[in-house]
């Protein structure tokens, strides 16, 4: 049983470590905003003649 335990702890420690990296990239990470150009190649715009 202390080994279950144990591996229960590590599990915790683990989420409790992930969560708390999300946390700070979520609140003290601020992206740049920045326009994006995408070209559309005019075949794709054209209708097909079915």
């Amino acid at each position: 049983m202390p080994t279950l335990f144990r591996f229960l702890v590590v599990l915790v420690v683990l989420a409790g470590l992930g969560f708390a990296a999300m946390f700070a990239l979520a609140t003290l990470v601020d992206p740049d905003p920045r326009e994006i150009t995408v070209p559309v190649p005019t075949h794709r715009t054209t209708p097909s003649a079915s």
